[in-house]
């Protein structure tokens, strides 16, 4: 097996740990209801902000802003600023959370606390025992969001029973042989849509696209024919599953808790790996973190 797919398969432990966290001490540094937040990351971390700062905004704790660590506002006033970090070296993550020393608190959540982000961040969440081998990030970009989540009061064990689920359920031969697959969402579940997206790229070189799923329809569905998948996390937009089969094309609206759904994307991308003979471990032009040259 490939480190991606015990990591993958690890998924439910993981969460149960990250709840634990998310009432105890480690998790005081975390925002308290009421701040305006922004949250960052890079690649799957910054899909995983938007779906954090979705659910932040959307339950009424506080304004939530999430960025792409590059593109992070600086003129803007924040109360704290959440940085994730798989690996503690991204040089974009690095660089923001060096510049806001002084001026913002930031809390920066992370898998390796002896990496320059201890240095970087006031202060550190670790999930050590979600880090990975795989580049393809699976465990700890959902264990993340999973503590995040319970410190909201937004998780429960039926997430944990949905994904133990999602890893025993088998999956149809047609999502296999998709030539292209959309991804949908609304609210906090279109960074999930967006994360799933680049699973399937990342891991299997397949065809993907990620929409909010009210703008499918201006312009995306398009492309939805028969062999093509549009895949919907969380309640589908009235009518659009009707008019996505009658181009042909299948409809996904799985049953389970979106993060559970985004599982199974994950071992639908490792599937199709493994179809087409590809290492999801060692994906072709990425690395596990992005350190730039003279950062």
């Amino acid at each position: 097996m490939s480190y991606a797919e015990t990591e993958t398969a690890s998924q439910p432990a993981c969460w149960r740990r990250a709840a634990d966290l998310a009432g105890g001490p480690e998790a005081v540094a975390l925002p308290i209801a009421g701040e305006r937040v922004a949250v960052v990351g890079c690649g799957t971390s910054f899909y995983m902000a938007q779906a954090y700062a979705g659910l932040r905004e959307g339950s009424g704790q506080g304004e939530s802003d999430a960025f792409a660590a590059s593109e992070f506002p600086f003129g803007r006033g924040y109360d704290r600023v959440v940085a994730l970090t798989r690996s503690g070296t991204t040089t974009e993550v690095l660089e923001l959370l060096n510049r806001l020393r002084g001026t913002t608190r930031t809390v920066a959540v992370t898998a390796d606390p002896r990496t320059p982000v201890r240095a970087a961040a006031d202060d550190l969440v670790v999930l050590d025992f979600a880090d990975e081998r795989s580049v393809v990030q699976t465990r700890f970009a959902t264990t993340a969001l999973t503590l995040l989540r319970a410190h909201l009061g937004l998780h429960s064990d039926a997430v944990v029973a949905d994904a133990e689920a999602a890893l025993a359920e088998p999956l149809p031969d047609e999502l296999l042989r998709s030539t292209q697959f959309s991804f949908l969402g609304r609210g906090w579940t279109v960074g999930l849509a967006h994360e799933a997206a680049l699973k399937m790229k990342e891991a299997s070189l397949s065809w993907t696209e990620s929409y909010p799923a009210m703008e499918y329809r201006h312009g995306p569905i398009s492309i939805a024919t028969t062999g093509t998948t549009t895949w919907m996390f969380g309640e589908a937009p009235e009518g659009l599953p009707e008019q996505v089969r009658a181009t042909g094309a299948r409809w996904v609206n799985g049953s389970l808790d979106p993060l559970a759904d985004l599982v199974r994307v994950q071992r639908l991308a490792l599937a199709r790996a493994a179809a087409r003979g590809l290492d999801p471990d060692l994906p072709r032009h990425l690395s596990r973190s992005v350190v730039l040259d003279g950062a």
